[in-house]
């Protein structure tokens, strides 16, 4: 059992359960360490179900129980079929808890899955290192500042916490960065003499570019996350397009360049073209005048009612006056102001007049207005039909034109008609042979080339589909490469954290020794095996004996007795003797009677002997004691509760 214990006690530890370098068994395990122990395994085992156990057993006696209640549930639910209730955390015993331990650490997930997905190389033990840090400073209790050691003030202090903020790093081009690409026109290893000077003069490290130096951490991971994901991104694109386009990488960024230049030349024209001013009336001025102006002052207007048509007449008529009727009515305004002894009665009456006349003017020009609208509206549907009737106008006379020049050469032509048929005639043959020897010729040449075109299209099919064949391959080269690396670099990780591993091994232990003591262990449980297999052929022997001997004496004595019956009848000394023989056998029959229950009887002893051990095992004393502390703890908070009550 000892070592089934160290193999518990070290699995209990990896879980991260607080195991005391001083316990060595089992049977030293705490009811605390117990209730740890089992909550750690089931958070490892399914975190949903031991993410609302409390890995620490409460002051409350009420509490504990329902804590006890509840961890003996969730082992069930895990499928343990042993006898397990809150008893078995709270007065345990070494049996019980062995078989549970060994029961969840079974159930805890295999290192090998674990390791396979987590991430291998330096960035896990970084992690690994980081979380170990962070675990070990909240581990450390919050102090004062006044009476905090110099650790402390290290790790506590929030002086030196601040904000990250990142600023733009000025790089060399000569680094080989990803996603850097050469400037155009030079070598890939070569630079101007002048940003070389630069470069090596002037140039500040990278170190001191950020304006405080806090900031250069924040600022490098900036600038390579940028990086990185402009070569991502350029990867991407030429996987997607780049190849399809079937250009080399630089014609497919010169393309791609000038065609955003081109956009930006196209955005930048529209946005600088003057947008032509639209029609429309100005808003209403507080007056008539203002009113009559915004109708009459557009220029456009203006200029397009400079004919003289019905609708120029009429906006003189209605909009237009003299300058001495304008004076005149000024001078009436004028005229018309109350003075000052007139009474508010007559001001106020001739204010109404006033505004009526004004609403009936206002009135009169809203009529000749919507009458100016529908005459305006006329005279556009008549300028539509004009210009309708104008073009159709013109189509017909350069028909009729065509025709004036046919009848014109037709009649140049009649003073020689015969002749002229005759010459007509044979241009017609004329054109007709030539026409039929152009077809015989088009007919030979065109063979030829319909053969050629076929050819050279079956020709471009079939390149199509080799190059969209090589195209997918590849993309699939391509994929492949990908996963390669990607493998390769995962590997690498994995070779390098068992590497790290293997080195903060410590060196004074021998793997031989291990295997030494696996091998005496494994012969050892050969060697039980083959004496137990010996000590139940041996009784199975000696039972075999035993039954042989039982009935050759049953037989023997039934003959015996059958033999000296006969004879007892006739003589009296063989009589005596049938008797001694009949005690003789019931005195051995008893012996043997007695040797059986004296067997059982041992038998009975050893599993007595085996109970008490048990029993002494499972610290029922203790646990009587605890149980009675329990219940007394029990009682005061009963009394405390119900004191509370009372005063309540």
């Amino acid at each position: 059992m000892d070592e089934v214990d160290k193999i518990l006690i070290h699995s209990l530890r990896q879980t991260g359960t607080d195991v005391g370098k001083d316990v060595q068994s089992v049977k030293h395990f705490t009811s605390e360490l117990i209730v740890e122990a089992v909550v750690r395994c089931l958070r490892v085992i399914d975190p949903a179900l031991g993410s609302g156990l409390c890995p620490s057993l409460p002051p409350g006696m009420s509490a504990r129980f329902r804590v006890g209640m509840s961890l003996a549930q969730a082992c069930q639910d895990l499928g343990y079929k042993g006898e397990i209730g809150y008893q078995t955390f709270l007065y345990s015993n070494e049996p019980e808890i062995r078989s549970l331990l060994m029961f969840l650490v079974e159930k805890l997930p295999r290192e090998s899955a674990e390791a396979s997905d987590q991430p291998a190389g330096k960035s896990a033990l970084l992690q690994k290192s980081i979380a170990a840090q962070i675990k070990a400073q909240l581990a450390l209790p919050w102090l004062s500042p006044s009476c905090r050691l110099p650790l402390l003030c290290k790790t506590q202090n929030p002086g030196p916490s601040h904000s990250f903020h990142s600023q733009t790093l000025s790089l060399p081009h000569c680094l080989k960065v990803p996603g850097k690409r050469q400037l155009k026109g030079k070598p890939q290893n070569t630079q101007d003499p002048q940003e070389n000077d630069y470069h090596r003069d002037f140039l500040p490290p990278v170190t001191a570019q950020p304006s405080q130096h806090a900031s250069v951490p924040a600022s490098l991971l900036e600038q390579h996350a940028g990086e990185l994901s402009a070569a991502q991104e350029w990867e991407n694109e030429w996987n997607s397009q780049g190849l399809l386009s079937r250009l080399t990488p630089e014609e497919y960024r010169s393309r791609k360049r000038a065609r955003l230049q081109k956009r930006i030349e196209e955005q930048l024209r529209t946005a600088a073209q003057t947008r032509p001013d639209t029609l429309g009336a100005h808003g209403s001025g507080s007056d008539l005048t203002e009113l009559l102006q915004s109708f009459g002052g557009s220029p456009l207007i203006g200029d397009i009612l400079a004919k003289g048509t019905r609708f120029t007449h009429t906006e003189k008529f209605t909009f237009t006056e003299e300058p001495e009727k304008a004076a005149k009515q000024m001078a009436a305004a004028a005229n018309s102001l109350p003075s000052s002894h007139q009474s508010e009665e007559d001001l106020q009456a001739r204010q109404q007049e006033e505004l009526a006349s004004l609403q009936q003017q206002l009135q009169q020009l809203s009529l000749s207005l919507e009458e100016v609208g529908g005459d305006m509206r006329q005279l556009t549907v008549s300028i539509h039909q004009v210009s309708d009737e104008l073009k159709q106008k013109e189509l017909s006379n350069t028909e009729e034109e065509d025709s004036v020049r046919v009848k014109k050469q037709t009649i140049y032509l009649l003073p020689d008609g015969e002749n002229n048929l005759a010459k007509l005639q044979a241009l017609v043959e004329g054109s007709a042979e030539r026409v039929v020897n152009l077809a015989a010729q088009w007919e030979k040449h065109r063979a030829p080339l319909i053969d050629e075109h076929r050819r050279l299209k079956e020709l471009c099919s079939n390149q199509a589909m080799e190059s969209s064949r090589k195209l997918s391959e590849i993309k699939e080269l391509h994929e492949k490469i990908s996963q390669s690396a990607e493998e390769a670099k995962k590997k690498e990780g994995l070779y390098k954290q068992l590497i790290t591993e293997f080195e903060n091994l410590p060196k004074d232990i021998s793997r031989s020794a291990y295997t030494a003591r696996i091998l005496e262990i494994v012969g050892n449980i050969r060697k039980q095996k083959e004496e137990i297999t010996k000590i139940l052929s041996d009784t199975k022997e000696l039972q075999k004996e035993i039954n042989s001997l039982t009935g050759k004496l049953d037989r023997t004595f039934a003959v015996t007795d059958e033999l000296v019956f006969k004879d007892a009848k006739k003589d009296e000394s063989v009589r005596k003797s049938y008797k001694y023989l009949a005690a003789l056998h019931e005195n051995c029959t008893q012996l043997i009677q007695t040797i059986e229950d004296t067997g059982t009887i041992m038998r009975e002893i050893r599993d007595l002997e085996e109970q008490i051990e048990t029993e002494n095992g499972k610290k029922t004393v203790s646990n009587l004691e605890k149980i009675l502390e329990d219940y007394k703890a029990i009682r005061q908070e009963n009394s405390a509760l119900a004191a509370k009550i009372r005063e309540a």
